[in-house]
């Protein structure tokens, strides 16, 4: 579904790490042409690890399936002409380094949409390109912290947690994404491009449009609660005999419907659990009674017993439940590029029989092809090897990752 969306778009990807790579990597998977440009040593997320396969970067290669990669020296006057002649015909580029970085190479977008003004130019850095902080370096963890994310996670006793998957990263990728086809909807419409200015910082913001909205109208601060939930209660994982049930059973049906499951008839009659709000404020005590109840009987037959009474709930799964779980075989969600499984673009019906994606690029891979396709003469090209602009010829690595 969406493969051809974006057939015939070219796409200059000179991003790098986690953010930018998810935002070209989603543009390469509904079909546009993305072409990632990095130094002749590859891009310094290709460092991040472990796990390895071979000498790549398996986080590396999760986020950069379906592109080409352009190994080129943009220092040089030579490496800054071709890009310059590949911008001219491309109809998006897509940059993540410290404002001001691409206009010491002459590649910022002014210099650029003087020659191609329906060229669609995104920005992705850690607080803006005009922010007081747009000097200040951010990754994920720093912008975990910046925005508040990490003061609400973690239990009441404990110090702030972070959330080991990079989701400042995902989010801002997937924001760009979104922003990218809006504008390039608009060019479509004859409007010219546009300079989009995507944040770490604001996409962290708005990934907690919740939790910032209530603390707006109430000026509380949201506190630590584990797995719970600030807004409804019981909704939080409880310890079974043998493991963890999430469950959210907070609504005037589901309450009493979970304390008949748990044989506890009088709990919705405790004037302390009467109503959602009575055991937000009394969770502590409600999590000591159902905390004893649940430890009763295992996981798997408390999902049997509150599943036959429509209780939301589910088992606190690991990544290995996960991928042998019945729903994940059947979702379609996963994907093989080259060797590497990861979870694939799966938006609308799937589609047997369809090409599997390509492995994430070597860089410099397709250095040579991309710099022909885009106008380059082959003695240009053999020029540009020769002085050693541009790298390539680097073997695919066939090992299991480690």
């Amino acid at each position: 579904m969406f493969r051809e969306s974006l057939r015939g778009i070219r796409v200059l990807d000179f991003t790098h790490v986690v953010a930018g790579p998810v935002c070209t990597m989603t543009l390469a998977d509904l079909g546009a042409d993305v072409v990632k440009i990095e130094p002749l040593a590859g891009e310094i997320g290709r460092k991040v690890g472990p796990p390895w396969l071979g000498d790549q970067s398996v986080i590396s290669l999760s986020v950069n399936r379906n592109k080409r990669s352009l190994a080129i020296d943009l220092k040089t006057p030579a490496g800054q002409q071709a890009v310059r002649r590949m911008v001219s015909q491309a109809d998006v580029l897509v940059e993540s380094f410290r404002p001001g970085v691409m206009r010491s190479l002459g590649l910022d977008h002014a210099s650029l949409t003087a020659g191609n003004p329906a060229l669609v130019y995104c920005s992705i850095s850690a607080f803006g390109q005009e922010s007081p902080a747009r000097d200040r370096p951010g990754v994920d963890g720093v912008m975990q912290a910046v925005t508040g994310l990490m003061s609400t996670l973690g239990h009441p006793d404990s110090g702030p947690a972070k959330v080991q998957i990079p989701v400042a990263d995902m989010v801002t990728g997937y924001l760009a994404s979104v922003a990218v086809l809006a504008a390039l909807r608009e060019v479509r419409d004859g409007k010219p491009g546009q300079h989009l200015d995507v944040s770490l910082y604001n996409a962290t913001i708005m990934l907690q449009q919740v939790s910032f909205a209530s603390f707006l109208t109430s000026a509380t601060e949201p506190k630590r609660l584990g797995s719970a939930a600030p807004y409804a209660a019981p909704n939080e994982a409880l310890r079974t005999a043998d493991g963890w049930i999430m469950v959210a059973a907070y609504d005037p049906k589901r309450w009493p419907a979970l304390c008949e499951a748990l044989d506890a008839p009088d709990l919705p009659a405790d004037p302390r659990f009467a109503t959602n709000g009575d055991r937000v404020t009394n969770r502590p005590a409600l999590r000591e009674e159902l905390s004893r109840l649940f430890a009763r009987r295992t996981t798997k037959a408390w999902l049997e017993i509150l599943a036959a009474r429509d209780i939301l709930c589910a088992p606190v799964a690991g990544y290995r439940d996960v991928v042998e779980s019945e729903e994940y075989r059947a979702s379609g969600v996963e994907t093989t590029a080259g060797t590497v499984r990861m979870p694939g673009f799966v938006l609308g019906p799937s589609q047997p029989g369809a090409e599997p994606d390509r492995p994430a690029p070597l860089p410099g891979e397709h250095s040579a092809a991309v710099l022909a396709e885009y106008g380059l003469s082959e003695a240009e090209v053999a020029r540009l090897l020769d002085h050693g602009v541009i790298g390539g010829g680097h073997r695919r690595p066939d090992t299991a990752a480690s």
